[in-house]
């Protein structure tokens, strides 16, 4: 059944405040689930299951399926259209995903149609507990997804690009216009794969530390990085002792650089 028809069936409307986009159609669901390279051994976690038709596609590939769903009206609706698959009452920002890899006995897989106003919120969820995902495909706003994937050099570069990539392989694996949404969104949307390392794309001594230190840098990113580091502890001496030249810009500088800046820190 149609997002649109199921919606009438249950008499509900998709809740704006929420960001609800409903998908529906199969072929791209199908897309999206061959992004995920699913086996039946596999743990997936969906975030955001909405109607279930995503789920559904999931629950095809024989994985073990947990569907993570904070709207009470819709969680009665994935439990009837979709019987055995976990259904868990919840909010996407602060699932325990390493509850679940622990049942699963190794790395899960993450995925999500993701309302675009949660998704850094979920991204920075997903880099805390990166441990418990080998992979995640998240539907998203097309030009956040590009800014995540994009390489160092250009403006799209920033902070989400940096902390994504020291910790994962980032490729858009399919573009999907807003028409096939239910109500359809203002925006065009990507699918983003991440592809989690087993170890970090370069050693920092303090996670956290790293994560300011870059928010730094970009929170003045029209200024050399000698001014935009001037209020942080140590940046600008850290800058010398790594070698990066003081007049360059945050997006010009590779992960491998912000983390030799962050290992330079006092």
């Amino acid at each position: 059944m149609k997002p649109a028809e199921l919606l009438r069936k249950h008499h509900l409307k998709p809740k704006k405040d929420w960001g609800q986009n409903f998908l529906g159609d199969e072929r791209v669901l199908t897309q999206l689930t061959e992004l995920l390279r699913l086996q039946p051994s596999d743990f997936c976690v969906e975030l955001g299951a909405g109607l279930g038709h995503f789920t559904q596609s999931l629950k095809a590939t024989g994985a073990q399926i947990v569907a993570v769903e904070r709207d009470r009206e819709l969680v009665p609706i994935l439990r009837d259209q979709l019987p055995g698959v976990e259904i868990a009452e919840a909010d996407a920002k602060s699932f325990d995903l390493k509850a679940i890899a622990a049942r699963a006995g190794g790395r899960i897989v993450l995925c999500g149609n993701l309302p675009y106003h949660l998704t850094s919120s979920i991204l920075f969820h997903l880099l805390d507990q990166r441990e418990a995902v080998k992979r995640a495909v998240f539907l998203l706003q097309r030009e956040v997804a590009e800014r995540i994937a994009a390489p160092p050099g250009g403006r799209d570069y920033g902070l989400l690009s940096v902390l994504v990539q020291h910790v994962a392989e980032v490729h858009i694996g399919l573009e999907v216009s807003r028409h096939f949404f239910t109500p359809p969104p203002d925006v065009e949307s990507s699918a983003l794969v991440l592809e989690m390392l087993e170890r970090p794309r370069a050693e920092v001594r303090d996670e956290k530390r790293f994560r300011a230190l870059v928010k730094a840098a970009f929170g003045l990113r029209r200024k050399t990085l000698w001014n935009a580091l001037k209020h942080f502890e140590g940046g600008r001496e850290a800058l010398k002792l790594s070698g990066i030249d003081p007049q360059r810009r945050a997006e010009t500088l590779s992960v491998e650089e912000f983390a030799a800046v962050e290992r330079a820190l006092p």
